[in-house]
């Protein structure tokens, strides 16, 4: 049999081609999935769904939202956490749960960015401290000062063990030598109900989370825990400037993971593409309403920032010996 050699090296390099072209496919060619560890008609939820959108016109696929809220971050993870590293399926979590987590469930040996990378950034959060509209509390100097005269009788509501909102009073009551007692809520609703009934005397409260209670003239908020006023509410003084301890900033950082091993071609994909999508004027105009900070960090930057969380969740937990087992 004879061979024609011209042949077989055109066969060879057309193969070539062709596999060269399959592996060049630009991300996506197949619908996306979206898994989240928060509940329909959260915050979160409506700013990754708005953002999901714009993400499908972008690539010309769909991209889906599954809530997986629940189990403190475990069911959404559990959810994704075995899926291919192809981008194909992603998982939007916080701060908390990148950096608190590991601390909470020690025996479980779990640590969230070993078994996601970062890919994205969403937005970050501020959160401010609600009262009652009929609580004697017109500042932080008062309520800190409530707190000092009954030490471990005044109380403060959260969204759970854990949450931003328990963590924040920690951080509270270590800068400013308290002591109080934790109530831990099921459902957020319920929690600003309570805080606005005077059921629990205060609650660490986002802007979204807290609104209707708000807008019922059910709470005040007395400060908000930044650096800095926000532009949603300019009359709300700051932690310090209400007279509580300087430099005192709780906030949620919310972002979107991949299972470990995501090609870094498809991850920066994914980055620009949520970057373009939250420089729309719409998403713009939505987290101004909700008072959520675009952020634009690389994954390195979401790393580091998640990093500097778990050394200050650490000590809180130490402090308190705080546990979700």
């Amino acid at each position: 049999m004879r061979f024609d050699i011209k042949r077989l090296v055109a066969a060879a390099a057309a193969a070539l081609a062709v596999s060269g072209a399959s592996a060049a496919d630009p991300f996506p060619t197949k619908p996306v999935t979206l898994f989240t560890a928060f509940a329909p008609g959260s915050g979160p939820d409506a700013v990754l769904r708005l953002v999901a959108d714009k993400l499908g016109r972008t690539w010309n696929q769909r991209v889906i939202v599954e809530n997986r809220p629940g189990g403190g971050g475990f069911i959404a993870i559990d959810a994704a956490r075995r899926a291919a590293p192809d981008g194909y399926t992603l998982l939007q979590l916080d701060s908390e749960h990148l950096a608190a987590l590991p601390h909470l469930y020690k025996s479980r040996g779990f640590q969230t960015l070993q078994t996601f990378e970062p890919v994205a950034a969403l937005f970050r959060t501020p959160f401010m401290v609600a009262v009652a509209t009929t609580s004697p509390w017109k500042s932080m100097r008062d309520l800190i000062a409530a707190a000092k005269s009954e030490p471990g009788k005044i109380t403060y509501g959260s969204w759970g063990v854990g949450s931003p909102g328990h963590l924040g009073a920690e951080q509270l009551e270590m800068a400013s030598s308290i002591d109080m007692q934790h109530v831990p809520y099921r459902e957020v609703s319920q929690l600003y109900t309570s805080v606005g009934a005077g059921d629990v005397a205060w609650s660490f409260a986002s802007i979204p989370s807290s609104q209707g209670a708000y807008k019922a003239g059910k709470l005040r908020y007395i400060a908000v825990a930044a650096p800095r006023r926000i532009p949603q509410m300019p009359d709300v003084p700051t932690v310090s400037e209400a007279g509580g301890p300087a430099g005192l900033d709780v906030n949620s950082f919310v972002v979107l993971v991949a299972p470990r091993g995501i090609p870094a071609a498809t991850r920066d994909r994914i980055n620009a593409d949520v970057q373009k999508a939250l420089a729309e004027p719409d998403v713009r105009a939505r987290f101004d309403t909700f008072a959520f900070e675009t952020l634009t960090w690389a994954a390195p930057e979401i790393e580091r920032q998640a990093e500097a969380k778990s050394r200050t969740y650490a000590e809180l937990v130490r402090r308190k010996n705080i546990s979700l087992e």
